[in-house]
């Protein structure tokens, strides 16, 4: 039961982080002109995923996602009821850390009524179906690497969270600008439940569940089970 609870507990901080930083680096680029720039919140993204899964994935498996969470309870890494209490602290991590950047930039109310919404994933510039994609494919990548360097035992464990770190970053770049590449139901939640900007929270939910299944389903079917057949 204490592990359990460390794990959970794991979860929290780590979500918590990535959003209070992810979001938070948004919110500084807004309230400075642009001086952070989307490198330095692509950076300031990637870098914490790093930092943090170094941190807690002995505890927790660093999961910080509710995506890939269900990607682990569907490949049978996790059960249910570990799933259930991860995407609760991950999503309460995410709502504490917006609570505490409301708290924080409360003299700057520009960024809480209006762009960023206290740095809220925003679609911008693309329809509906198009900003769902991007989020699934950008989730498909990160999730794939994931399972390469982390699940496979065949991939290079010590160095999985750089990994991890510099997929997310350069999705980010890629994407951002487009949707904000939040690729984590979470990042988009927290934000959200403060500021109660809900425009195209579908996008931040449907998006990172598909692509983290589907990148969970080919690694399982097509690369880590045929290696498994391959050494039996």
């Amino acid at each position: 039961m204490v592990g359990n609870f460390k794990s959970y507990l794991a979860e929290l901080i780590g979500t918590f982080a990535l959003v209070f930083i992810g979001a938070g680096a948004v919110c500084l680029d807004a309230q400075t002109g642009g001086r952070t720039g989307l490198p330095g919140i692509a950076l300031a993204y990637g870098l914490t995923i790093t930092a943090m899964t170094y941190t807690y994935r002995p505890i927790s498996g660093a999961h910080f996602n509710p995506a890939v969470t269900t990607a682990m309870f569907i490949s049978r890494r996790i059960d249910a009821v570990q799933a259930l209490f991860y995407i609760a602290a991950q999503l309460c991590g995410a709502v504490l850390a917006a609570l505490l950047l409301k708290t924080v930039l409360h003299n700057y109310p520009q960024l809480l009524t209006g762009r960023p919404f206290l740095g809220a994933c925003i679609v911008s510039g693309i329809g509906f179906k198009a900003a769902t994609l991007l989020e699934a494919v950008g989730t498909f990548l990160m999730v794939s690497t994931i399972y390469a360097t982390d699940v496979d035992k065949r991939g290079h464990a010590p160095t999985a969270p750089l990994a991890i770190g510099f997929s997310i970053a350069a999705v980010a770049l890629a994407i951002a600008p487009l949707t904000g590449a939040a690729l984590n139901p979470a990042r988009a939640f927290g934000p959200a439940v403060v500021t109660g900007h809900w425009n195209n929270g579908f996008v931040y939910w449907a998006g990172p569940l598909v692509g983290a299944l589907a990148a969970c389903l080919l690694q399982e079917s097509l690369f880590l089970v045929k290696e498994k057949e391959r050494r039996g």
